[in-house]
């Protein structure tokens, strides 16, 4: 499952430098320490955005307490958005604010289809 999260992120990378008018990094080995880093960092003149990339086959994911923390402690300590870019199979990348996550059982959060359409944004909006 790593190679595919890792395939995603670096397209998430072309995704945004194909634009010319933004650039990103893929931050190699996040997740994999107990430091707090996104796995794609974005920016332009004017923006910096830390996200937390997920890949799903079906069309909801759960995210641990732990996920929120880690991107909301390293964006406020590297002063950039924290975003959850989330890339569901054959319906492409939506983004949502820790904020708009819905809450789940015990320490968790959940993102559906139907959130991200609802309260999220995709790479065009993100990128306006």
């Amino acid at each position: 499952m790593k190679g595919k999260g890792s395939r995603t992120e670096r397209e998430l990378v072309h995704l945004f430098n194909d634009t010319k008018l933004w650039a990103a990094i893929r931050i190699a080995g996040s997740g994999l320490t107990k430091d707090a880093n996104p796995d794609v960092l974005a920016g332009n003149k004017n923006r910096h955005l830390a996200i937390e990339c997920k890949s799903v086959k079906k069309t909801i994911k759960y995210l641990s307490d732990e996920d929120l923390k880690q991107i909301l402690e390293f964006s406020e300590r590297f002063g950039a958005e924290p975003w959850f870019g989330i890339r569901f199979n054959n319906h492409g990348w939506y983004f949502i604010r820790p904020e708009h996550l819905d809450k789940s059982k015990g320490n968790s959060y959940s993102v559906s289809l139907l959130l991200v359409k609802e309260k999220g944004l995709s790479f065009p909006d993100l990128i306006k």
